[in-house]
């Protein structure tokens, strides 16, 4: 039976047999190096989730999370969990909550891939986008404080923290559409039409001027955990995506619940009570960002789309492999997959 975190969070399961590894050579490694962990260790898997596996790490001298690399046919570049670990340590004097980075190990000899550790915390981790059981107050200052939290993030200066070679700014829609397209294609699944429109449209709409920031890739919701009782964000947690990018294109990410149905995980014709509008989320994003408010955005809004439906591609992929981590993933992924697709192509061409 899954186990439930104290409050909040993804249950926890024992590690899923794809997913096993050699837990006693894990101790031994960590032994050195974390508090308590010679002196026992339990590892339990976090339930959910298809990119990279996770665990709960218990030991009489703290609690952890690792973070690891998947086995199995990989599409390229993807499950960077060392880039995770660069960019968590570097954010961890600023003012964008991350938690705190204890290890990395890229030595595959000790549990199969490479892999991080990091504190873990108590909190709220919410992945429905319209906060279930919420007061309307509560509900709208979360929002509210998500979007100062992405402004502050793009507000830094990327060398200034050590991250001045983190990628390529110059260009950056134009190459992660190509960089995009290549992954879908990678993928190699059965053709599907609105993802070659979708291409088409984003290729005829890349030129838009240039902006560099940190940008974390994947800014929504389900990678935020809440103070356990308050409405502020006390973690900004999955950086795989995470580069020197588009702010704006980060933020488009950030403004798809209002922009898709429910069949699509949005929120667009649900009744929210104390969910701020669109143009509020903005306002308050770019206040603390210390920017304009944008005038259009929805070139980055069908990319946002394209590249989340590219995303669940390699899911797909995955899942059909067999090295996904939930048996429901080859139905659940596929059906995702093509529903972004086709959202994507219905708002490009004005469906």
């Amino acid at each position: 039976m899954a186990e439930a975190p104290a409050i909040g969070g993804p249950a926890l399961v024992p590690v899923l047999p794809n997913h096993r590894f050699d837990e006693a050579a894990l101790r031994r490694y960590l032994a050195p190096l974390l508090p308590g962990a010679a002196d026992g260790l339990v590892v339990r898997q976090f339930q959910g989730g298809q990119s990279n596996p996770t665990f709960h790490l218990a030991t009489p001298g703290g609690t952890y999370v690792l973070r690891k690399k998947p086995g199995g046919r990989l599409l390229p570049s993807a499950h960077a969990v060392d880039r995770e670990y660069r960019v968590l340590g570097a954010l961890s004097p600023t003012d964008v909550p991350v938690p705190r980075v204890r290890l990395y190990c890229d030595d595959p000899g000790v549990i199969g891939t490479p892999f991080y550790v990091m504190d873990y915390l108590v909190g709220r981790i919410y992945a429905e986008r319209d906060m279930p059981g919420v007061e309307a107050g509560h509900r709208r200052a979360a929002f509210l404080d998500a979007a100062r939290v992405l402004g502050r993030l793009h507000r830094l200066d990327p060398a200034a923290i050590g991250l001045g070679d983190y990628g390529r700014p110059a260009n950056y829609v134009g190459r992660q559409i190509a960089r995009w397209t290549k992954q879908y294609r990678a993928a190699d699944l059965a053709p599907e039409p609105a993802m070659d429109r979708l291409i088409a449209w984003l290729e005829a709409h890349a030129d838009v001027p240039d902006e560099t920031a940190i940008a974390h890739g994947d800014y929504r919701l389900g990678n935020l955990m809440l103070h356990p009782e308050e409405p502020r964000v006390i973690a900004v947690l999955d950086w795989e995506l995470s580069t020197l990018g588009h702010p704006l294109a980060d933020l488009a990410y950030c403004l798809l619940p209002w922009r898709t149905t429910p069949a699509e995980q949005g929120l667009v014709g649900l009744d929210v009570p104390g969910l701020p509008d669109e143009a509020e989320f903005v306002a308050a994003y770019s206040a603390a960002a210390g920017r304009p408010v944008p005038a259009d955005l929805d070139v980055f809004v069908v990319f946002s789309l394209f590249r989340w439906a590219a995303i669940v591609a390699g899911v797909y992929r995955r899942a059909l492999d067999g090295n996904a981590s939930d048996a429901r993933a080859v139905d659940v992924a596929g059906e995702k997959f093509r529903r972004l697709a086709r959202r994507g192509e219905e708002i490009a061409y004005g469906r």
